[in-house]
C-alpha cells in the first residue's frame, strides 16, 4: 500500500473515532482533514472543518495570533473585515489570497441553535515567506578574557528563521568542543535567537563573521561579513594614564600651596576690599547763623 493510501486510511480512522467518541458523549463531532496548512504568501488556502451530530449547526471561526484575536465567521457568515477575501462553506473557509499576517491558529466552533450540542477543532495556518537578508551586530574589537555578544536577526521569514554563524567561511558548530577547528574557543550559539556569545574571548576568536538565516522555504540568506579583532588588555596604557593623572593632580595641589605660601590669595583679598566711607559731622553754628540760614521770605 502506498504512502498516500496509508495517510488516507489514518485520516479516515481518526475521523471515525472522533465521531464515535462524540456520539458516545452526547456531543457533536467536529473534525479537520488537515490540522496544519502551509501555503506560500499571496496564494489561496482552504481550512477544512467537517461536523456531524448537529440538528441546526451554527458555525463560527476565530483567529488567534499572539495577543490578537478576531472573528472570521459568525453564524455561518463571514465578518465584514474578511468578506472581501474569504468565503464560507459547510466544509470550511477559503482564502483567495493569504498574507504573512494571516499566520496563526484558526478555531472552528460548531453548536446547535439551542446551545445543547457543541464541538470545535483548531487548524494552524502557516503562511510561507522566505527570509530576508539578516543584519548582524559584531564588535570591531573584543578584549581577550572578557565577554562578547554577537547578534543576528531578520524580520520577514515565516515560519521564523533559524540562524547559523560562519567564521572565516567555515560554519561554526553548536558545541565548539565537538570540532577540532573550534576546540580552542569558548562560546554558546542559539540558533533561534541568533546570539553568539564568547565567554571569555580568546585570541583564536579574531576573524571574519557572517550569519545565515533559513526557515526551510526559499533560499537561505547571508548577512554582510564583519571582522572582529581580539585584543589584549592594555595594562601599560592604563598604568600610564593613571600616572599622568596623578602627576597633573600633584602639580595642581603644589600650585595652590605655592600661591598660598607667597601670599597671592591675601593680596587678592586686599585688592578687592571695599573703600571706607568717612562721615564728618557738620560744625556747630551760632543761633544767629542758624536763624539766617533757616529764615523764609514772605
Amino acid at each position: 500500500m502506498g504512502t498516500m493510501a496509508k495517510a488516507g486510511w489514518k485520516q479516515l480512522l481518526l475521523f471515525t473515532s472522533v465521531i464515535l467518541c462524540s456520539l458516545a458523549l452526547g456531543r457533536g463531532a467536529v473534525y479537520s482533514s488537515e490540522p496544519e496548512v502551509r501555503v506560500a504568501e499571496n496564494k489561496p488556502a482552504t481550512l477544512s472543518c467537517s461536523y456531524s451530530g448537529f440538528s441546526s449547526p451554527r458555525v463560527e471561526w476565530k483567529f488567534t495570533h499572539g495577543d490578537i484575536t478576531s472573528l472570521v465567521c459568525y453564524n455561518n457568515k463571514i465578518t465584514a473585515s474578511y468578506e472581501n477575501r474569504v468565503t464560507f462553506s459547510d466544509s470550511g473557509i477559503t482564502f483567495s489570497s493569504v498574507t504573512r499576517k494571516d499566520t496563526g491558529m484558526y478555531t472552528c466552533m460548531v453548536s446547535d441553535e439551542g446551545g445543547n450540542t457543541y464541538g470545535e477543532v483548531t487548524v494552524q495556518l502557516i503562511v510561507l515567506v522566505p527570509p530576508s537578508k539578516p543584519t548582524i551586530n559584531v564588535p570591531s574589537s573584543a578584549t581577550i578574557g572578557n565577554r562578547a555578544v554577537l547578534s543576528c536577526s531578520e524580520k520577514d521569514g515565516s515560519p521564523p528563521s533559524e540562524y547559523f554563524w560562519f567564521k572565516d567561511g567555515v560554519q561554526m558548530p553548536t558545541e565548539p568542543k565537538s570540532n577540532r577547528a573550534f576546540s580552542n574557543s569558548s562560546y554558546s550559539l542559539n540558533h533561534k535567537t541568533g546570539e553568539l556569545i564568547f565567554n571569555p574571548v580568546s585570541a583564536f576568536d579574531a576573524g571574519d563573521y557572517t550569519c545565515e538565516a533559513q526557515n526551510g522555504y526559499g533560499s537561505p540568506m547571508r548577512s554582510d561579513t564583519v571582522h572582529m579583532e581580539a585584543a589584549e588588555l592594555n595594562v601599560g596604557g592604563i598604568v600610564a594614564a593613571v600616572l599622568v593623572t596623578l602627576i597633573l593632580l600633584g602639580a595642581l595641589i603644589f600650585g595652590i600651596w605655592f600661591a598660598y605660601s607667597r601670599g597671592y590669595f591675601d593680596r587678592a583679598k586686599k585688592g578687592t576690599s571695599s573703600k571706607k566711607v568717612i562721615y564728618s559731622q557738620p560744625t556747630a553754628r551760632s543761633e544767629g547763623e542758624f536763624r539766617q540760614t533757616s529764615s523764609f521770605l514772605v
